[in-house]
């Protein structure tokens, strides 16, 4: 791992495959860090012969924090959005869409193909549109335009992914982690306490920093829809969507598909707001596809 200046910020990166190959960059979701990337998933797009980068967003993990905003209030901000108002926001999707161009842009990259999960989905939908010239394909995973309308997450979904834990004490935080990720993963494809366990305690022991997940959500809630964004797209994209998902229904999946021209929609059975090992091969197979269809 190292880190880059990007944007004018300090971005943590790391890179897997070969140097030549076509260029993949992995960008994830709310509070999310590089880590939360499965070993697995990255390996099996590397033996794809894809160049591999996955990084931490600003302000998680190991990149530049922004601790000078201060921590933003979760439900006050919800209910602004709820009641039509306009909220102010340390920095946009917008804002981390153009890091992301500009770490492969520092490594050398002149086209890159993105694919983001969840809010990383957003941010990714946000580099195709705003730097075409930049990206030569999109998959959007478990992700959203936002539209207002759309179906909500499950209430018991959205109530933990947004209530943060007791206290920040390594045991609690993990215990928080662990039901976190047994809410929200594939009830199709599930995933061994052992396996959640040593996840949730591998990113606790990376970085635990919440008020960068508090930022990242004022983030989403400040910038908006895509809704006319989206049309603008002209990169090939494929967009991957579990039919279980409790925190970005299915619906928000096909109303992205139908935004975006010519885009081709996969719906998983199953699939929740996760990357379950059983199902690398099969997401591993479609982003490995499309990235080499689009050249």
């Amino acid at each position: 791992m190292a880190k880059i200046a990007a944007n004018g910020i300090q971005l943590e990166y790391e890179t897997h495959g070969s140097h030549d190959a076509p260029a993949v960059l992995l960008v994830h979701g709310l509070g999310a860090q590089l880590s939360l990337w499965p070993d697995a998933f990255v390996e099996q797009l590397a033996k794809q012969g894809l160049r591999v980068i996955r990084y931490d967003n600003r302000d998680i993990g190991l990149s530049q924090k922004f601790e000078a905003y201060g921590t933003p209030n979760l439900p006050e901000l919800t209910a602004k959005v709820m009641a039509g108002e306009k909220i102010a926001a340390p920095y946009l999707l917008s804002d981390m869409a153009a890091d992301g161009i500009a770490l492969a842009q520092a490594l050398g990259i002149k086209r890159v193909h993105v694919v983001g999960v969840s809010m990383g989905g957003m941010i990714a939908q946000l580099m195709a549109a705003n730097f075409p010239d930049r990206v030569g394909s999109l998959t959007s995973i478990m992700s959203s335009s936002g539209r207002r309308g759309l179906p909500p997450g499950k209430p018991e979904a959205m109530k933990v992914l947004l209530t943060p834990p007791a206290n920040a004490e390594r045991a609690t935080v993990i215990a928080h982690g662990i039901n976190l990720r047994q809410t929200i993963s594939s009830p199709g494809y599930p995933t061994s306490d052992a396996e959640q366990r040593a996840l949730v305690e591998r990113n606790f022991d990376r970085s635990f920093y919440p008020q960068g997940l508090a930022r990242h959500y004022n983030a989403i809630m400040a910038s908006g829809s895509r809704v006319e964004i989206l049309p603008r797209i002209k990169a090939p994209t494929l967009v991957i969507h579990g039919d279980e998902d409790p925190v970005v229904r299915v619906e928000a999946g096909k109303d992205t598909a139908a935004l975006i021209p010519g885009a081709r929609l996969e719906i998983i059975p199953g699939m929740g707001h996760d990357l379950p090992a059983q199902l690398l091969p099969k997401i591993v197979g479609l982003i490995a596809e499309h990235a080499n269809r689009a050249g």
